[in-house]
């Protein structure tokens, strides 16, 4: 295995070695003889095996032990500097240019038993079913295919209208009258042909208006509107087919995104046990905001946000680069304290019926 250096600066302090990787930290490590600086260095001029580090360490005058050089990039990997060389493109040089970013941004989670490329071949070969191409959804496909998500399935009903364009880049005054999945479609194969769209231009008024469209794809991401219960609807086609939702939304001043991961977390219907006392005037404001019908307030900042928000959960379901962080739990940020963020749990429901649709999971 060749061992690679990420980039990163280091300088010597005393006996002291200062490095810097991410820079809201700084690593402080010992180094007396500047075993640890010399070892840095001969990683930062080329990806190196451990045989050849020793070599090239001797060469200069260091003469490490392959033994302590095998705990010396054990314990650097374990700081999160080092990876594994092979990993860090995909040997196309056509693929690694058009994923230079994404490769860049996973190396700072590479290390040595995951490449930059485990993660991104993943992304490659994953199909999202995304549920509206409206506010959030616009901005959501574009960052999806900014990714390289192999394959897409659009949902929408509507057409493009000049309303939308405050709020949602993917359509041009061309496109007026048009469907917004063809259009988006349409968007997507311009920007990335290599990517696979079908679409699916239908009203969704049950959970089994999805059943369909739930076989075969990895993930459900986006969010439904023009029905209270739409949410729930979704909640339970995903339940049902066992795969991971990330949904999000917002109100006049709250932005709110929320994932779903059957059969390990809470569900949406959990959420809705918590509810307050009926009789109360708390559950009375709960009904009201359940049932309410409110004119789209979403500007264009705001349904980025939330896009942006549920495309990055949707990467830690498809890549594993990091736990979900809103498996369970509903994230809120809120607008009128400069988007403060708050996270609420969903209560633990052992006998949720829509929990109980989740099919068995397999353990390797």
């Amino acid at each position: 295995m060749r061992f690679a250096l990420k980039e990163c600066s280091w300088q010597t302090v005393g006996e002291e070695l200062v490095v810097v990787f991410d820079p809201r930290e700084a690593i402080t490590l010992e180094d007396p003889d500047g075993q640890v600086a010399a070892l840095l260095a001969a990683l930062r001029a080329a990806p190196q095996t451990i045989p050849e580090l020793s070599a090239s360490l001797a060469a200069g005058g260091v003469h490490i032990s392959e033994d302590d050089l095998g705990e010396g990039i054990e314990g650097l990997a374990g700081l999160g500097l080092i990876e594994r060389a092979e990993g860090r493109g995909t040997g196309d040089p056509a693929v690694d240019e058009r994923h230079f970013s994404n490769l860049t941004f996973f190396g700072t989670f590479a290390d040595l038993e995951r490449t930059r490329t485990d993660f991104l071949t993943p992304l490659r070969k994953a199909h999202v079913l995304v549920l509206g191409v409206g506010g959030a959804g616009s901005s959501l496909v574009q960052c999806l295919a900014g990714l390289g998500v192999g394959e897409l399935t659009l949902l929408d009903h509507d057409r493009v209208e000049p309303r939308n364009f405050a709020r949602q880049f993917l359509y041009h005054h061309e496109d007026i009258g048009r469907s917004k999945v063809e259009a988006a479609k349409a968007w997507v194969q311009a920007y990335d042909p290599e990517i696979k769209v079908h679409t699916a231009d239908r009203w969704v008024a049950s959970p089994e208006d999805l059943a369909d469209l739930t076989a075969g794809v990895d993930l459900i991401a986006g969010g439904l509107d023009g029905h209270p219960d739409a949410g729930l609807w979704v909640n339970e086609a995903a339940v049902r087919a066992g795969v991971p939702l990330v949904a999000g939304g917002a109100t006049h001043t709250m932005v709110t995104y929320v994932s779903v991961n059957p059969g390990v977390s809470p569900c949406m219907a959990c959420e809705l046990s918590d509810m307050p006392p009926e009789g109360t005037s708390s559950a009375a404001a709960e009904d009201l905001v359940h049932s309410m019908q409110t004119t789209n307030p979403l500007i264009g900042a705001v349904a980025m946000q939330i896009g942006s928000l549920i495309t990055l959960e949707s990467l830690r379901y498809l890549t594993g680069f990091q736990e979900p962080v809103a498996a369970g739990v509903r994230h809120r940020l809120d607008l009128r304290e400069g988007l403060a963020a708050t996270q609420v749990p969903f209560p633990d429901v052992p006998d949720c019926p829509v929990c109980a649709l989740a099919p068995a999971r397999v353990t390797a």
